[in-house]
């Protein structure tokens, strides 16, 4: 296990606040790459941006920086038709990431290689609807494709990123156990109208508790709620801490999605985001950055309170 990865581990159990950063793939959006059929997994070929995009993270005070593969697998690309250009997008998604760490000198931050279960969606939904069909064993050899393009090409953990569909988790959970890197988990929640904390999806009621029941037959070193509204974070936090004894970490969303576009409005102002964080910490989420909506503003914000 490399140095660097040791390091961030020994930072945890001295208690330390260690930040992720922030959106990717909104951001790419807000500097102006148009989205296409596989929302932001092409965008890496502006790789002057992401790389900056990067920077501007590794500046603000992140630690750790997500390459820009959450949405290029096999899958989300055949759908925008560019599967042929799969290990083009994806190294300069990565290298865009290494790239970032060497200019900025910043040798200790990590780099998580990022892959998701998500399928293409029409644009215009707002439900995250799939409008492929996927087999099981296409999204195992697509998540293993992805799986080794990241280890083999200088990434230093694996992020599960966005994990809220139990049938899609347990396939891409099984491919983990294949993982010569550190695998983190990141699970998508919402609240129901009753109060109940459920699966992102609307398709079914799915528990949080379900969801992580799973996660309980796998070896994942980090677990954490993603691509989850500010409002329910602490409620995820605190289910997460009583199931999962190891490090915890919050990355939430802000703001709201137009398939294939993020909406900025209303999300969550960086000084008030600071208050939420610190309110996640004191409950035990010793990691955090932002997901889709936030900024380098947001993560140099809460760099403040270091």
């Amino acid at each position: 296990m490399i140095d660097r990865y040791l390091k961030i581990l020994e930072k945890i159990k001295s208690n330390e606040l260690i930040l992720f950063d922030g959106a990717i793939g909104t951001e790419l959006q807000k500097r102006g790459i148009v989205m296409d059929g596989s929302w932001c997994g092409t965008a890496s070929l502006q790789d002057y941006i992401l790389k900056q995009i990067h920077i501007d993270y590794i500046n603000s005070g992140s630690q750790i920086i997500t390459t820009n593969t959450y949405a290029s697998s096999r899958i989300m690309l055949k759908a925008a038709g560019s599967e042929k250009q799969f290990k083009e997008i994806n190294l300069k998604a990565i290298n865009s990431a290494l790239n970032a760490r060497e200019e900025t000198k910043k040798f200790d931050v990590l780099i998580a290689g990022s892959i998701s279960h998500r399928y293409p969606i029409a644009d215009g939904d707002v439900l995250s609807q799939a409008v492929v069909n996927v087999s099981k064993n296409e999204l195992q050899d697509s998540t293993y494709e992805m799986l080794n393009l990241l280890s083999n090409n200088g990434c230093d953990l694996i992020l599960l990123e966005m994990m809220y569909r139990p049938e899609r988790m347990e396939v891409v959970f099984d491919v983990m156990r294949k993982s010569k890197l550190p695998v983190w988990v990141g699970f998508s929640c919402r609240k129901s109208e009753t109060g109940e904390i459920l699966s992102l999806t609307d398709e079914s009621n799915v528990t949080f508790k379900e969801m992580m029941s799973l996660a309980k037959n796998y070896e994942f070193d980090v677990w954490g709620a993603m691509h989850t509204s500010v409002d329910i974070m602490d409620i995820c936090i605190e289910m997460i801490k009583e199931n999962f004894n190891g490090p915890i970490f919050a990355y939430p969303d802000s703001g709201g999605w137009l398939s294939p576009n993020w909406t900025f409005d209303n999300v969550i102002n960086p000084k008030n985001f600071i208050e939420k964080v610190k309110v996640w910490n004191s409950l035990g989420a010793q990691i955090v950055g932002g997901c889709c909506g936030t900024s380098p503003k947001h993560i140099k914000a809460i760099a403040s309170i270091k």
